[in-house]
């Protein structure tokens, strides 16, 4: 046991420097909007159940960058957002893990290190600036991404459908030139989504403004998860507008699986997503 222990310790102290480790914007260069503590690094935190890297005290947002080898380069970006209930953020198991998987499939993937805690309003103008950040830029490769998506789970899967829906208005005063893009994700992929039916008898939350210019979505759940209601009321809200949507719901899995292997759901979703990828995104 205090072997395993200890591989566990050095196995996510290897992804945690992996991650510093890559190319590294702070979405803001100077004053953090709504944010009244200083600049500083995320904490690490001492629980690690599950083999889980677990950060908050997120004060100065990133995007970490992945990207693939240059022969498999498609173009496409996925900004990736780990949940956490909005208190802390699951960075290696829904996001590190996940970017390595986007660069096999030849995306490159940009984890999102956003505002935790209790921070949902703040939450929203770090990844809202990190669509506008990554499209005012050069990746590696010599190409500004052809098409930049989101792709969420749990909490992170309700920030990812926010700034899906809410992308019509400024949610933050504008800082610089950057602001002027678009924040708009060309596609979405929601799992596990969590808070999407905070609405009165479980329906939408009132701020998902959903129309026909909402982008297409693909999500993944399982009956048994306790957030399940969240996948249903957001399927049915796009299909009502005649919005582009495919909704998978498995049985068994539960929640916060993330793409290990062992659980059934986490075994399934990703065959799922390459596939619609490939006919939505691709094509």
């Amino acid at each position: 046991m205090k072997t395993l222990f200890t591989l566990i310790i050095i196995l996510c102290s290897t992804m945690m420097n992996y991650a510093q480790s890559r190319d590294t914007i702070y979405l803001w260069p100077d004053e953090v909007p709504g944010e009244i503590k200083p600049k500083s690094k995320p904490i690490e935190s001492d629980n690690k159940s599950g083999n889980v890297l677990r950060i908050s005290e997120v004060t100065n947002p990133a995007i970490i960058i992945y990207e693939p080898k240059e022969h498999l380069n498609n173009g496409v970006g996925i900004i990736v957002c780990p949940g956490g209930g909005y208190q802390i953020l699951a960075i290696d198991l829904e996001g590190y893990e996940i970017a390595a998987w986007l660069n096999k499939l030849g995306f490159t993937a940009y984890v999102l290190p956003y505002r935790v805690p209790n921070k949902r309003k703040e939450a929203l103008y770090d990844l809202q600036r990190a669509f506008r950040v990554i499209r005012s830029k050069k990746s590696k490769s010599g190409f500004n991404v052809k098409k930049l998506g989101v792709l969420g789970f749990s909490a992170g899967g309700s920030l990812s459908a926010r700034a899906s829906t809410r992308f019509h208005a400024d949610s933050y005063p504008k800082t610089d030139a950057i602001d002027a893009l678009s924040s708009r994700p060309d596609f979405t992929l929601l799992i596990y989504p969590a808070y999407l039916d905070e609405g009165k008898n479980r329906k939408l939350t009132p701020e998902l403004l959903v129309d026909a210019q909402t982008p297409p979505m693909f999500i993944f759940a399982t009956a048994d998860d306790q957030y399940a209601n969240s996948a249903l009321v957001m399927a049915t809200a796009l299909r009502d507008y005649k919005a582009s949507v495919e909704l998978h719901l498995l049985p068994k899995g539960g929640h916060g699986y993330g793409i290990r292997p062992g659980n059934i759901a986490a075994e399934t979703w990703p065959s799922l997503a390459e596939t619609w990828l490939r006919r939505h995104v691709l094509e």
